[in-house]
């Protein structure tokens, strides 16, 4: 019998074999990890899509604002088209900012070198839902290089692993602190606050490093999504300040701040003191528009080294200005304290119970008709539709359509707007009811401008009243008279002339008609000295001057002290027919404060590019115009306005005329005590107001007066330079006064070493014959 034979089992068949499931997970680990690497080496290379190289990386593309600085270095403003970027060192960055962005954002950022792997694989084990993954360098290369995708995961994960490869470059090419200052200055905070210069300014009105830790910790909470976390946005109200404190809870997590500080500030408010940075708003904006078409000018002339041109709006130049912020501050106050009041009473003596044709005097209806047509045509909404195609009929037609609109209106003493539907051509009317000022303050030493406002509100008045607008001078155009005299026939200001009316000839000096001149007070007695001529703006005496020397001396005289606009060679300029700018006038009356040496007024000192090359430097241009004695002596001539002149109320210190301009002398009585020479100038129908004022140091012109000459005060109590202008001007050198860093001198005029003239009249008074006629000495001189 055969014997069966037993297979017996091993106990080794009991256990499993683990070897494939082994060498199986490390070839997937090893192919994950050679995919892994195989991604990095594709985006390095490019083929997940275009990657920046080394020049990229070391000169990020990004579009900067043109930055404009004050002479006390602030930022005036800013050119830019979408980008208002001004980047900030990381040295200017306040700590706790840093702090509450590390916190926030990446809190292992100084420990790694581009990429957090305990964030990611945390990323990747939630399957991104865990949050973690982007680090700060990642989050600058998303903004500075690559652009967000749609939904589609693959595309996603390529664009992550082409943030993680150029994080990794970034933090090989810069420091760290290097990569923060980027990071803050390239991210978007809305309402054209690009980077955290413009939302520091914009959001709190500070620097940088200026904000105090709630400002940063909100500015800070915005990187989450700026748009949804926007202070100024309805959407999410609490969303902003509900953000800020997350960020605080962030900070006292990694203990940059205690609990008891997260909880007090946590209570605190936003305190936003937004200021908005648009080329309609801020400070200085009609100086900024006039600098606009300069830069524009320059850069047509000045192009870059490789032969393109700079772009105003993208290159980050910088433009140093000779305006400064404190001054022009102070002159734009002015403007806002006295134009609502003057324009109160203007309205009031304009009601139409007052007026039948208001806002207009001295026209009829269809002279106010023609008046509109030409200003229709000359209208943003007809140049609009006439380029769409329209006719001229359909044009018009379009003025008597009611248009939802904003109109401009003073309101408790402030600008604002008005929500209103009105027809286009009622608008229109209402606008030319306004008066509208015209200031310019400058450094007759240096021709440096401090100060430039061109009108009350540019977002709604763009036309410039300091260059572009030119209206007619009135009596300040005299001192050019008076100094052409002065020079010619060596006059002083003691000298005595008559006050009787005088006769020009037709045909002299090319006069079609006789020319007799009157008096504003109708008195034509007696005698008077110079000084007291010009003082109280006496035409006859003024006319006399102009009858001896003529009229082209003293064109010439004009032409050399700055006036470029045309002056018709009669003698009517020497009551101040003559259409001349603010900005003429105060260069003119500049060479006069500066012993008779004319200096171009200068609004650009140099203009630099974005790292720091000086591309423009200003080259002063002088002249000499008169000699110092000259100078000096209508200087004094001057003085004699605010001393007993129509000037003289900017030294009382008692209000005995408040009663009748109460209501539009605005911080009237002034009290100014020191030297100041000046000129105030009324239009013959009280058009165009004016008031010249000069100490030692500083000029400074004023107009005011409506957009139409027929829009005016109906008499001369309101519509007098000494009531329309005058106020601004004292305002203005009040608040100059009061702010002792700006060093206004308040010292007498420098006096020539060697003065043959003899300008202190008191000295006269005790040596000259009661029986003596006070004209003799000029008998021979003028042949009256």
């Amino acid at each position: 019998m055969a014997k069966k034979t037993v297979k017996k089992k091993s106990a080794s068949t009991n256990v499993v074999d683990f070897s494939k499931y082994v060498r199986w997970f490390w070839m997937t680990f090893a192919s994950g990890v050679l995919l892994f690497i195989l991604m990095f080496l594709l985006a390095s290379w490019g083929f997940l899509g275009e990657m920046p190289d080394h020049t990229i990386l070391e000169n990020p593309k990004t579009h900067l604002a043109t930055e404009i600085i004050s002479s006390d270095d602030k930022t005036l403003g800013k050119f830019y088209l979408n980008d208002n970027r001004t980047p900030v060192d990381y040295s200017e960055l306040p700590k706790h900012l840093v702090d509450a962005l590390v916190a926030t954002e990446d809190i292992r950022y100084y420990d790694h070198s581009g990429i957090d792997a305990r964030g990611t694989l945390r990323a990747i084990a939630k399957f991104g839902e865990g949050g973690g993954a982007s680090t700060i360098s990642q989050q600058l290369a998303k903004q500075l290089f690559t652009k967000q995708v749609s939904s589609n995961k693959i595309q996603r994960v390529f664009q992550k692993v082409r943030e993680w490869v150029i994080a990794i470059r970034l933090e090989r090419q810069y420091t760290k602190e290097e990569i923060i200052a980027m990071y803050f200055n390239i991210y978007d905070f809305g309402n054209n606050a690009d980077g955290i210069r413009s939302a520091a300014r914009i959001y709190f009105g500070k620097e940088p490093k200026e904000l105090d830790i709630k400002e940063s910790a909100m500015l800070v909470g915005m990187f989450k999504n700026s748009s949804l976390y926007n202070p100024r946005s309805h959407r999410n109200p609490e969303g902003t300040k509900n953000r800020r404190n997350v960020v605080f809870s962030q900070m006292e997590k990694y203990e940059f701040i205690t609990e008891i500080q997260k909880d007090s500030l946590q209570k605190t408010e936003l305190d936003l003191n937004y200021s908005p940075e648009s080329h309609r708003e801020g400070i200085a904006t009609y100086f900024r528009a006039y600098l606009d078409r300069f830069m524009k000018d320059w850069i047509k002339n000045n192009p870059k080294p490789d032969g393109g041109n700079y772009s105003l709006y993208n290159d980050g130049l910088k433009i140093y200005t000779t305006i400064d912020s404190r001054m022009q501050k102070h002159a734009e106050d002015a403007v806002q304290r006295h134009m609502p009041r003057l324009q109160a009473e203007f309205d009031h003596q304009n009601t139409p119970d007052r007026n039948k044709t208001a806002p207009f005097l001295e026209l009829d209806e269809s002279e106010i008709k023609s008046l509109m047509k030409t200003s229709m045509r000359r209208s943003e909404r007809w140049r609009v539709l006439k380029n769409k195609g329209k006719t001229e009929k359909e044009i018009e037609a379009s003025f008597e359509n009611p248009t939802q609109m904003s109109v401009f209106a003073w309101k408790d003493g402030k600008a604002s707007e008005i929500d209103t539907i009105m027809k286009p051509i009622d608008s229109m009317r209402y606008y030319k009811s306004f008066l509208h000022p015209g200031m310019m303050s400058m450094d007759p030493q240096t021709g440096h401008v401090k100060a430039w406002v061109g009108g009350m509100n540019y977002r709604h008045f763009q036309y410039d009243h300091v260059k572009q607008g030119k209206r007619q001078v009135g009596s300040t155009f005299k001192p050019f008279v008076y100094a052409t005299a002065i020079d010619q026939l060596h006059l002083s200001p003691c000298d005595t002339l008559p006050r009787q009316q005088i006769t020009i000839e037709a045909d002299k000096y090319g006069n079609p008609d006789p020319w007799t001149t009157k008096n504003s007070d109708g008195r034509y007695d007696g005698f008077l000295t110079l000084k007291d001529a010009l003082a109280n703006s006496v035409n006859t005496i003024t006319a006399r001057l102009m009858d001896k020397v003529g009229p082209q001396p003293v064109i010439d005289m004009a032409r050399s002290l700055g006036v470029e606009s045309d002056i018709p060679p009669v003698p009517a300029i020497s009551l101040g027919t003559p259409d001349l700018s603010v900005y003429e006038m105060v260069a003119a009356y500049s060479t006069f404060a500066n012993k008779g040496v004319y200096n171009k007024p200068v609004m650009v000192t140099r203009i630099e590019d974005k790292n720091g090359t000086v591309l423009y430097q200003f080259t002063p241009e002088s002249r000499d115009v008169l000699s110092d004695e000259v100078a000096y002596t209508t200087i004094n001539l001057m003085q004699g306005v605010t001393e007993s002149g129509s000037g003289a109320r900017l030294r009382r210190t008692w209000g005995a005329d408040q009663g009748v301009y109460k209501e539009i002398i605005t911080g009237y009585p002034y009290g100014f005590t020191n030297p100041i020479a000046g000129k105030t100038g009324t239009t013959q129908n009280q058009s165009d107001g004016w008031f010249m004022g000069i100490v030692p140091n500083l000029v400074t012109g004023v107009w005011v007066g409506a957009e139409d000459r027929a829009a005016h005060f109906k008499s001369i109590t309101y519509g007098q330079g000494a009531a329309m202008a005058l106020p601004i001007w004292a305002l203005y050198m009040k608040d100059c006064y009061a702010d002792s860093e700006l060093n206004i001198s308040k010292g007498n005029f420098e006096k020539p070493q060697e003065l043959s003239i003899e300008v202190d009249c008191d000295k006269l008074k005790d040596v000259t014959s009661d029986e003596k006629d006070p004209a003799d000495d000029l008998k021979d001189v003028l042949d009256f």
